[in-house]
């Protein structure tokens, strides 16, 4: 019995896919970040040096308290309750923070216009990024630094050598890079890949360039 050929898969778009994204799906994006970014503000991201530290303030007091009586005990209960505040400042404070912080910055963000008319594709040197040749989105601070092609559209290229960071949740891929000094940002929802746009190509060569994940300051767009 003959078997039927395996259909090669193209790993990468032979024309870019619209963006598609919506006012709403923007703010999902936004929401869906942050809730992972606060999420990670917790006792495990207490810092090593922290740790020893805390330790240590703590091995003081106990001692303090087992060979020190009468007045003098109350520094080594201040200690003690020094170490827990600055637990509960380091994570609950922190995430409160964090969504103040949230709330203020989404209120103030919108798509541009020309957002709208954005195309991504997916090549093996960089992610293709195609807009209308009329448009002024190379005036938006994120575009900036990035070569445009000159043609009814104007095509860029986002080198994988200038992503920064970058990291995903179940619905989408955010990406922070700097070019000419220039820092910006994209968002990339994963229901692309139904329409054509290989996610899994993009995630194989950011994990080549460097390690998921976000810092906390640069977790807005």
């Amino acid at each position: 019995m003959s078997q039927k050929p395996k259909q090669a898969l193209y790993p990468y778009t032979l024309q870019p896919v619209a963006l598609d994204m919506s006012d709403a799906e923007f703010r999902n994006a936004q929401l869906a970040l942050f809730e992972k970014s606060v999420q990670a503000v917790s006792l495990k991201s207490v810092r090593t040096k922290e740790w020893i530290i805390l330790g240590i303030t703590v091995a003081l007091a106990v001692l303090g308290l087992i060979f020190v009586n009468g007045y003098s005990t109350i520094i080594f209960w201040i200690m003690l309750v020094g170490v827990v505040i600055y637990l509960l400042l380091r994570t609950l404070g922190m995430q409160w923070y964090m969504r103040r912080e949230f709330d203020k910055q989404v209120s103030e963000i919108n798509i541009p216009d020309e957002m709208y008319a954005l195309k991504l594709g997916v090549q093996k040197h960089g992610l293709i990024m195609t807009i209308p040749a009329k448009s002024d989105i190379l005036q938006n601070p994120q575009m900036r630094g990035m070569t445009m092609r000159s043609a009814p559209t104007q095509q860029g290229v986002l080198n994988w050598s200038a992503v920064t960071q970058w990291d995903e949740t179940d619905d989408f891929v955010f990406i922070m890079f700097e070019m000419q000094g220039q820092k910006g940002s994209q968002i990339i929802p994963k229901r692309l890949n139904n329409k054509g746009l290989p996610i899994n190509t993009i995630i194989k060569h950011l994990q080549e360039i460097t390690p998921k994940g976000l810092k906390t300051d640069g977790m807005m767009t």
